[in-house]
């Protein structure tokens, strides 16, 4: 048999190593649903890809299924480009019925949520068909977040995001992958970033308010992402390993 003689047999510490890598394959693969809130701007899409990459979440941003129908000049996209260029929110309805199909596409696997919910009725709504087992919140200066802003170019098909002097294309204003124009989204120039920053602290705050009540919400805060996910990667991989 392969570990009937002693030579054979894995050192003691590589047998460690394989049984950590087993519980740790184990332990992200349980379910797990979070929401992550935080201002435009704040780094949410930057702190959910590396959540997928770190944990397999799937990460369902209802700004990126927007964007995308933009880009597509579908009939949805239609509607919400003419929001989004006044640096107003989409309206409830368009946003709950788009993110609900998506989550029904999903079925039974672990997910972040981004951008939704944004408001108490979407909470109720949400938690009357999924159970969340945590809530991220990136609590981000608004003054840090404008000047972030103003730097940020994305490449729009994919939705790859380049922060020049933090994370700059390899070519000035180029994409990594395809070598496309960059472009600077609508709803990330200043002067609608600031409007849009007030609109999020109207609202966000009662939908914070709710999950605190059920003792889902756990704060992060500072001014750079590279100080943030160290906290939030030790916080999920407590979360998810008690799970």
């Amino acid at each position: 048999m392969l570990w009937s003689c002693a030579r054979n047999r894995p050192h003691n510490g590589h047998f460690a190593q394989i049984q950590q890598k087993y519980h740790i394959i184990k332990m992200y693969t349980k379910i797990f649903r979070a929401v992550i809130i935080g201002a435009p701007g704040s780094g949410k899409g930057t702190i959910s890809d590396r959540i997928v990459k770190t944990f397999g979440f799937l990460h369902i941003s209802s700004g990126d299924i927007l964007r995308q129908n933009i880009i597509n000049n579908t009939d949805l996209g239609k509607k919400a480009q003419r929001y989004i260029a006044s640096g107003q929110l989409v309206p409830d309805e368009i946003v709950t019925k788009t993110m609900l199909a998506r989550i029904t596409e999903v079925g039974n696997k672990s997910y972040i949520l981004d951008g939704f919910p944004r408001n108490s009725a979407q909470a109720d709504i949400l938690s009357a068909r999924e159970q969340i087992d945590a809530v991220i919140n990136l609590d981000i200066p608004h003054d840090v977040i404008i000047e972030r802003v103003k730097h940020r170019w994305i490449h729009a098909p994919s939705g790859r995001v380049y922060n020049i002097g933090f994370n700059d294309p390899q070519v000035a204003g180029k994409d990594d992958v395809t070598g496309e124009q960059l472009t600077q989204r609508e709803d990330d120039k200043p002067e609608v970033v600031s409007k849009r920053l007030q609109l999020y602290d109207e609202l966000m705050g009662p939908v914070l308010a709710w999950y605190a009540k059920r003792g889902l919400v756990t704060s992060f805060k500072g001014r750079e992402t590279k100080e943030i996910w160290p906290r939030v990667e030790r916080f999920l991989k407590d979360k998810v390993n008690k799970g």
